[in-house]
C-alpha cells in the first residue's frame, strides 16, 4: 500500500475527494484484510510491526493483510503474522473489525480488516517483509502507549481483559 490510512470509520458527509485536475469522483473500491495480536502469554508479551508514515514517522500497529483466494480470516491472520513478523501462532479466538477509509493510487478504498486474538507458537521476529520497518516484541502492558491507533488500541483492551491483565492501570504506571 503507498498511503498511510487515515484511522476514520466514517465518512466525512458530503465532502467528496477529487482527482487531480479533474472533477470527476475517485472510484471506490472495497478491501478485506485479516491479523491480529499475537501474545506470548509466558512473557506476558506481545508483537507490533513499525511503517513508516508518508512524514517518514514510525507508527507501531497490529500485523494485518489482504485476505487471498480461497483463505478464511483466520488462515489470512495467521499467515499475515507469519510474513510480516516471522513468527508463527495460532488463533484463539476473534478480537472484533475495524473499518476506515483511505486514498491510494487513485482510488478511495473503505478497508475492514478482521482482527484475532492468537497464541505464539514459535519463531524468532523478523523485519524482512519489504511493508514492514521493524518488529519488536512489547509488554503487553505498555501496548496503549505503543499503538499509534486508537481502534486497535481498542481491540487491545478487549483482549487484556479476556486474558485478565489490568492493562489500564498497568499501562499509566
Amino acid at each position: 500500500m503507498s498511503a498511510s490510512p487515515s484511522r476514520r470509520s466514517r465518512s466525512r458527509g458530503g465532502r467528496r475527494a477529487k482527482r487531480k485536475g479533474g472533477s470527476g469522483r475517485l472510484r471506490t473500491v472495497d478491501e478485506t484484510s485479516a491479523g491480529g495480536l499475537v501474545v506470548d502469554h509466558a512473557r506476558e508479551q506481545a508483537v507490533v510491526i513499525g511503517r513508516l508514515d508518508r512524514k517518514g514517522r514510525l507508527l507501531w500497529s497490529l500485523p494485518k493483510g489482504h485476505i487471498e483466494e480461497g483463505e478464511s480470516r483466520e488462515q489470512t491472520a495467521i499467515r499475515e503474522v507469519e510474513e510480516e513478523t516471522g513468527v508463527s501462532a495460532r488463533v484463539l479466538g476473534p478480537l472484533g473489525s475495524i473499518d476506515y477509509w483511505f486514498i491510494a493510487d487513485g482510488r478511495r478504498i473503505h478497508k475492514t480488516v478482521h482482527h484475532f486474538l492468537l497464541e505464539w507458537c514459535s519463531g524468532e521476529l523478523s523485519d524482512e517483509d519489504v511493508e514492514v520497518t521493524e518488529v519488536a516484541w512489547v509488554p503487553i502492558v505498555e501496548l496503549l502507549g505503543r499503538l499509534a491507533y486508537p481502534d486497535e488500541r481498542h481491540l487491545v483492551r478487549q483482549a487484556a481483559e479476556e486474558l485478565g491483565v489490568d492493562i489500564e492501570r498497568l499501562d499509566s504506571e
